[in-house]
């Protein structure tokens, strides 16, 4: 399958979720080119930023294991 670079935007609302977060993270490390987190303590919100190098199956199946954990959302965007 054809890799692409892609952006993803990981809200996390409920902190107790960041574990899980990152152990999903640690299986798809061969896929991150780059990772940044901001914790936005005002707001009682942290921010990651990844930025990929894998296929379309791969992408998916990270946004849907991260999208599926609670308080957290995921967007995603990709260039061919």
């Amino acid at each position: 399958m054809n890799k692409r670079i892609a952006t993803m935007s990981i809200f996390v609302e409920n902190r107790d979720s960041i574990p899980n977060i990152n152990k999903i993270l640690m299986d798809f490390s061969e896929d991150i080119i780059s990772r940044m987190g901001i914790p936005h303590r005002k707001m009682g919100l942290s921010v990651i930023v990844l930025i990929l190098e894998t296929n379309n199956d791969r992408i998916g199946s990270l946004s849907g294991k991260i999208g599926n954990l609670s308080g957290v959302s995921v967007k995603t965007a990709s260039k061919k």
